[in-house]
């Protein structure tokens, strides 16, 4: 592997602070140095002027298809998704078949993992037997086989004693537990937002209460317990402000939103337009207000895409059997500086805090030095054009999945060289490196 300097880019590092026009220095795997450097002649150069240099972005909430239906995404193209997008390390969603409930499918996904290259492959294991939220799934053996979380996502638990087992055996292990925050009695054949639009195109309504009470019972019942607890993808002010207290509260709490509640509502899903059918629901724009209030004061730290695909014939059906789900490794960066930096939101810093070291520290993989940007730490380097500007074309993805709302939207921003340990598993400009 030969050594790569990175020339000339802003490197920030949200994890220590770092933010200064720099050069970075790769070498066997790991970041040599940092600063203003020489280097010889037989070093590869990647010019990074213009460009920011980023510890690699890391996405907690991904859903490849594997194993069972691969063909609707394998684990090796979703790396090449992940890498496209600029992402070097993801955390698989156990919602599988069979869903991975056992030390054994821990493992095999660790080890496609590794198979496919490039991007970092972490897993999930399930919080319920099969997910089926009748009994506990063996969490502390799943943890020691490397699950870094648990959750049935895809589903809640939603039996309130077999939660608080769960919490208890998920914060024996250290590790954190996922929610999906959906209660089942709510939503029943629900297809999007609760309100009138759901009543005038005669589909069911998922009400955001559905999501917010799920938090709220939650919350009281680890109180008692300290277990990790994350809530994915919110989607409503109300979830927000329970969240607000929470944190206010000292509680160890996390919460993540997804690019596509932060900037559509439910009025794409008008048309009975399938792309926009995600689980939980497209909701309002005062809903979106609350999300972007809750990133801001920092009730909610991380951002996660909730990459779902599905073959084209699940998407291009009546909305009411269509399947739930936006494809978005590869669109999240640039979708995320639209909705947050260039709204005023937050900085770009703190944009990329939410998308390195934070959940870096809510996997646990921060202790193998991912999300930061040290000297002899892994050189996983992610590197930004903020200036690029394009129009996101389903067809060009490397993800199996083709259905995204943004079809032919104009984004700026773009990662133009993804690295994994050293090894450049995307370059977009490859005109960009030179010997």
């Amino acid at each position: 592997m030969a050594d790569l300097l990175i020339h000339g880019g802003r490197i920030i590092d949200p994890a220590s602070g770092f933010d200064q026009t720099a050069d970075l220095l790769v070498s066997d795997g790991v970041i040599a140095a940092i600063g203003r450097l020489s280097v010889g002649t037989s070093t590869q150069r990647l010019d990074a002027e213009g460009c920011i240099v980023a510890p690699g972005l890391i996405d907690v909430h991904v859903h490849f298809r594997e194993p069972d239906t691969e063909h609707h995404e394998s684990i090796a193209s979703g790396c090449r998704a992940a890498a496209n997008g600029g992402f070097t390390s993801v955390c698989c969603m156990p919602n599988t078949r069979p869903p991975i409930d056992t030390p054994e499918l821990v493992d095999y996904v660790r080890r496609q993992g590794r198979l496919a290259g490039g991007t970092r492959v972490f897993t999930t294991g399930c919080a319920t037997e099969g997910r089926a939220g009748k009994r506990p799934s063996p969490i502390a053996a799943m943890s020691q086989a490397g699950a870094v979380a648990f959750t049935d996502d895809g589903d809640c638990v939603a039996d309130a004693g077999l939660m608080a087992r769960i919490l208890h055996a998920v914060q024996a292990t250290g590790r954190c537990f996922m929610q999906h925050c959906q209660d089942p009695s709510m939503t029943g054949p629900a297809a999007m937002n609760a309100g009138p639009l759901a009543t005038r195109l005669a589909l069911g309504g998922w009400p955001a209460e559905a999501e917010s009470v799920v938090i709220e019972r939650d919350l009281r019942l680890n109180r008692g317990i300290g277990c990790r607890y994350h809530a994915q993808h919110l989607s409503c002010r109300g979830s927000v402000d329970l969240f607000r207290q929470a944190r206010r509260d000292g509680q160890p709490v996390t919460g993540e939103a997804s690019p596509h509640h932060l900037l559509l509502t439910e009025d794409r899903c008008d048309g009975y337009d399938t792309s926009a059918k995600v689980n939980p629901p497209l909701r309002t724009a005062d809903d979106i207000a609350g999300l972007k209030e809750g990133i801001a004061d920092g009730s909610i730290t991380l951002l996660a895409t909730d990459h779902a695909p599905h073959p084209t014939h699940r998407k291009q059906v009546e909305f009411e059997t269509a399947a739930f789900g936006i494809v978005g490794l590869e669109t999240a960066l640039p979708l995320y500086m639209e909705a947050l930096v260039a709204d005023g939101v937050i900085d770009i810093t703190t944009m990329l805090a939410m998308m390195t070291c934070n959940p870096a520290r809510l996997l646990g993989i921060d202790r193998m030095g991912l999300g930061s940007l040290a000297v002899g730490g892994p050189a996983d380097v992610t590197v930004i054009d903020p200036r690029i500007q394009w129009t996101i074309a389903a067809a060009e993805f490397a993800s199996t999945g083709r259905h995204s709302p943004f079809e032919g939207r104009t984004v700026r921003g773009r990662a133009i060289a993804t690295i994994v340990a050293g090894d450049a598993v995307q370059v977009r400009s490859q005109e960009r490196i030179t010997t």
